[in-house]
């Protein structure tokens, strides 16, 4: 696979990570946690390698070509989403967890993680618009493998990217409260106005 379609694919990827969306307000709660927040980024990876691999297969083209699918697609992560922020917001004011709390803890958020990402449509149909464009179908690697790479490169980034944002978070959070239960409030909120962005989108745009 040519070297430099990676490198213009990162360069896209890059782009599409430092935009804040739904990830950046999941990775801001995880780090008001006042834990690691690798549970929750890995979270995060898993569900981008779901994608991925849902696109390589072919599965993705036909999620997107199915209006019934892409529409319960969007409705499952409209709604999760919104779940999720709503959970965020109220739970703001505690904010750190004991130490008993904290493996499940871990797990719990890292069950999120794979929710926040394997099941936003948009991730999907940006894989599937994006990921394509940039392999050979005469390369000698299959096309496949070709967009197994690409995720790869899309997973590496955004796990370092996110792993230093919720670090971030929660080293410049750590003993201000108040503020703390504003941002973790703020995240959630997001979290919130997205999903219900998402259905108001989807619903509109096939006059429901």
């Amino acid at each position: 696979m040519a070297v430099d379609s990676v490198l213009a694919f990162w360069v896209v990827a890059v782009l599409l990570i430092v935009v804040p969306g739904a990830d950046w307000a999941f990775t801001v709660s995880a780090g008001l946690r006042g834990r690691s927040v690798v549970p929750a980024v890995s979270g995060l990876v898993v569900g981008y390698a779901l994608v991925t691999a849902v696109v390589a297969a072919g599965v993705g083209a036909l999620v997107a070509g199915s209006p019934v699918l892409l529409t319960g697609l969007t409705v499952v992560g409209g709604l999760y989403l919104m779940w999720h922020g709503g959970v965020t917001f109220l739970r703001s004011a505690v904010l750190w967890v004991s130490v008993e709390e904290a493996g499940e803890a871990d797990g719990k958020m890292f069950r999120r993680g794979v929710g926040v990402s394997g099941l936003n449509p948009k991730g999907l149909l940006i894989f599937i618009a994006l990921l394509p464009q940039f392999t050979d179908p005469r390369g000698a690697w299959p096309v496949a493998g070709q967009i197994g790479v690409l995720g790869v490169a899309f997973m590496v980034t955004c796990g370092a990217f996110y792993l230093c944002l919720g670090t971030l978070t929660r080293t410049t959070l750590h003993g201000r409260p108040a503020a703390a239960r504003l941002i973790g409030r703020v995240a959630g909120a997001a979290m919130v106005g997205i999903g219900a962005w998402l259905l108001i989108e989807r619903l509109v745009r096939h006059g429901w």
